[in-house]
């Protein structure tokens, strides 16, 4: 069952992806060389508490933490940790928040220091690809248009698309009807309709599309070890062009600075 939003509850959505946002720009300060990615977690959920929201993730199918963090060759749901980020390396930082009985969900892929110009290429790619889907997010286009042209532009650059693992529909829940895969064929597929809101989320591999699951029971890695890069945002489908919920721009702000 699709549920289409009202105006009303567009804009409880719009409040809480732009909170993620807003969190991912406060997690990307402290992004460096020596950090433990669980002391990345606990920034991330004292500052959503601290702007009255709960962290998403936390408790969903059991999960312990508010982000989900995955370096290098893990494509996403890596568990904070330990690990002690280092120069080089790319991490896809995934969040939830839930504010006002909505939730928003966004991901971005951080590099560490200064990464290597192939895997840069990589991230860019994999951002073309969130952009290219949303601009096929419109009403009377259907979800295979939006895989479609993840699809076709990731492997134009001779990189992996992931089958397994899908966007969604957002709302009350975290993860609604319709899923949304990055891979498809052009008028496939459900058809889209004004007020579905949708996180689109290209998760890209720089080798092959294949991936395993780690002995977490939570972890995905790419299968050759390669790097994967991971973006999402949450957009409303519209007539004639999507509208973008989320915002990367105080996480552009950060990186700028740098």
């Amino acid at each position: 069952m699709i549920k289409i939003k009202s105006e009303e509850e567009i804009e409880l959505i719009r409040q809480s992806s732009l909170l993620v946002g807003k969190t991912l720009a406060e997690v990307a300060k402290h992004i460096k060389p020596g950090v433990k990615t669980i002391e990345l977690d606990t920034i991330a959920e004292k500052f959503i508490r601290d702007n009255g929201a709960l962290p998403g993730f936390k408790g969903m199918y059991g999960y312990k933490h508010t982000l989900c963090i995955s370096v290098n060759s893990q494509v996403v749901h890596g568990i904070p940790g330990e690990y002690e980020l280092k120069e080089g390396d790319v991490i896809s930082v995934d969040c939830g928040v839930l504010k006002n009985g909505y939730y928003g969900d966004v991901a971005y892929t951080f590099p560490v220091g200064i990464i290597a110009p192939e895997i840069q290429k990589l991230l860019d790619v994999t951002k073309e690809c969130l952009n290219l889907a949303i601009e096929k997010a419109i009403a009377g286009n259907r979800i295979g248009d939006i895989g479609s042209a993840i699809q076709e532009h990731a492997e134009k650059n001779g990189y992996g698309v992931v089958r397994e693992l899908v966007g969604h529909g957002l709302g009350k829940n975290l993860h609604e009807e319709p899923e949304v895969p990055n891979y498809g064929k052009k008028g496939n597929g459900v058809k889209l309709v004004e007020g579905m809101v949708l996180a689109i989320e290209p998760m890209i591999n720089m080798g092959s599309k294949n991936v395993k699951h780690e002995k977490d029971g939570w972890t995905i890695t790419t299968a050759d070890g390669k790097p994967s890069a991971h973006y999402e945002h949450d957009v409303v489908v519209r007539k004639g062009k999507a509208e973008v919920l989320s915002s990367y721009a105080e996480i552009e702000e950060i990186l700028k600075k740098r």
